[in-house]
């Protein structure tokens, strides 16, 4: 069905005049604290001592203090972007921007940034063979090949070997092999650059992410689902377990004195082990990750937050976080967006094109609809069946039938459908990136323009007096808009809200979520800092 769209052309419409229900927002108030990063991947410690750490969602390049734990930028958005980092012989360092498929690197701190290698999506691990100078870089996830980089990048990449099973996190060994896992495999792997001939050292692992030496020639590795840290035998592959952490491990790396830095990208921590003692401390760590979309649960009490690495429940009372599903070590699957159902929650997540349906009272998976076009929200019709929003196609698809596979086309032709509701009124409301707010009409599924000229409207809520809160990231501001009139008024503003998008994501960046409860407290959640806040009307 071809989206029908009814613009509403009251006086109002493109004023910000008050309303007669005018309302205005205190202060934000901290319900769960900001924490660093936007999810944390590659590690390493350079030839200076520093330790380094890269996030690809939040496009940068960090250095963190390993006594205080402090963190700063060291090369910000969009150059930072780092799945993995590596240093040269000579204290040089390379790192991969994985959504923008680019090798990058520096001879120094002081030097520009040169690109050695791009169009390799999904450009993932790579490391330098400190005696000959030789690059090496690995595509994962959106690519499944192994490569060497010119260094001067004047030639193109040799292709080692492809379809491997994805190397990730591998490192150099001292006999010029290379060292790591196969994360679709669960196998630690050596792989010769100058043929590809591949062995495998060791298969007792789940989901490996990352395999590193210490200074005497042992080999660590970690379990991303299992959140294990094991030392590799390389003799026979048996393992032996150094340390049990949480789920979504994602790189490690060692100091000159061989300690272990491990990284979880779900929880934006840092943890530093002692192999020898099994003595570990945290050196950062968030609650959150990076929270995104937000539903509330009816009585107010609980806040589900889609946190992209996980999909958490807040206590508002507390803000006591609880894992529900964490990436990597259970079926999440980067969930961007929540909604509530009757008896389920409607997980969606445009970086893997999928729906979850998970129980609410239980928490089990009910279903997993894959092979949708960067699903942006879901919500729950009166009939069970389930209306979808594609972000990457523009329109909205109705899935029904045993564990939803029948799907149907109901509207197309929409500007980048962002957030898509069902309020306590039952209505259903849609954001657009065209700058629109919208109602559905589910009897013919057609489209009215409530409200046009908005900034990249992303969040939406519904007030208890059936006005509509609508989140523009850009300006850092709340709008209240009338459903009937389409009259606007900013609520709030100067929020920490507004991240600008990286290489390769979505113009939304991490879309600001927004819920409100019965009294119309309003929680949203900070793409800058990663926090989540309530407002309370004055």
């Amino acid at each position: 069905m071809t989206l029908r769209l009814r613009t509403l052309t009251f006086a109002g419409l493109f004023s910000l005049a008050p309303l007669a229900l005018a309302t205005h927002y205190s202060a934000p108030e901290q319900l769960v604290a900001p924490s660093p990063f936007k999810g944390i991947h590659g590690l390493a410690v350079d030839k200076q001592g520093r330790l380094l750490a890269g996030s690809v969602v939040g496009a940068s390049l960090y250095e963190v203090d390993t006594d205080s734990g402090d963190v700063q930028t060291l090369i910000g958005p969009n150059d930072g972007q780092a799945d993995d980092i590596a240093i040269g012989p000579n204290g040089e360092m390379a790192w991969t921007g994985f959504y923008s498929g680019r090798v990058l690197y520096r001879e120094n701190d002081d030097a520009p940034i040169q690109v050695l290698a791009s169009d390799l999506p999904g450009i993932n691990s790579l490391d330098f063979n400190d005696e000959t100078g030789a690059l090496y870089a690995s595509q994962v996830f959106l690519g499944d090949a192994l490569w060497e980089v010119d260094r001067t990048g004047a030639e193109p990449p040799r292709l080692i070997g492809k379809d491997l099973g994805g190397f990730n996190g591998f490192e150099v060994g001292a006999d010029g092999w290379l060292y790591g896992p196969l994360w679709f495999k669960g196998q630690i792997v050596r792989i010769n650059p100058a043929g590809g001939e591949l062995q495998v050292i060791s298969s007792d692992f789940k989901t490996p992410a990352a395999a590193n030496f210490d200074s005497k020639g042992n080999l660590y590795a970690i379990d991303t689902f299992s959140g294990q840290l094991k030392q590799v035998n390389l003799a026979d592959g048996s393992t032996e377990l150094i340390a049990q952490l949480d789920s979504a491990l994602d790189n490690l790396a060692l100091d000159a004195d061989d300690n272990i830095y491990v990284s979880n990208m779900a929880n934006n921590r840092i943890t530093r082990i002692n192999p020898q003692t099994r003595e570990q401390r945290r050196l950062v760590n968030g609650d959150l990750a990076v929270p995104a979309g937000l539903a509330l649960s009816e009585d107010g009490k609980t806040l589900y937050v889609a946190d992209v690495f996980a999909l958490r429940a807040v206590d508002t009372a507390s803000g006591k976080v609880t894992d529900l599903r964490r990436a990597h070590g259970s079926d999440a699957e980067y969930p961007i967006n929540v909604a509530l159902g009757r008896e389920r929650l409607l997980v969606t997540s445009f970086s893997t094109g999928t729906l979850q349906l998970i129980s609410r009272s239980d928490n089990s998976t009910l279903a997993m609809v894959h092979q949708l076009k960067a699903p942006s929200a879901a919500v729950e019709l009166d009939d069970g069946s389930v209306l979808v929003s594609e972000l990457a196609s523009g329109r909205l698809l109705r899935l029904s039938g045993p564990d939803l596979a029948e799907r149907s086309e109901v509207a197309s032709g929409l500007q980048g459908p962002v957030q898509m509701i069902k309020g306590p009124s039952g209505k259903i409301y849609l954001t657009l990136l065209s700058g629109q707010l919208a109602r559905l009409d589910v009897s013919d599924f057609s489209l009215s323009v409530i409200a046009e000229g908005l900034q990249l409207p992303e969040g939406l809520t519904e007030l208890p007096d059936g006005r509509l809160l609508v989140a523009e990231p850009t300006a850092q501001r709340l709008l209240s808009i009338d459903p009937q009139s389409g009259a606007k008024e900013v609520v709030a503003e100067h929020l920490p809200i507004g991240l600008p998008a990286g290489p390769g994501m979505p113009p939304t960046g991490i879309p600001t979520g927004l819920a409100a409860d019965a009294e119309g407290r309003v929680y949203f959640a900070s793409d800058l800092d990663n926090g989540l806040y309530r407002l309370t009307a004055e």
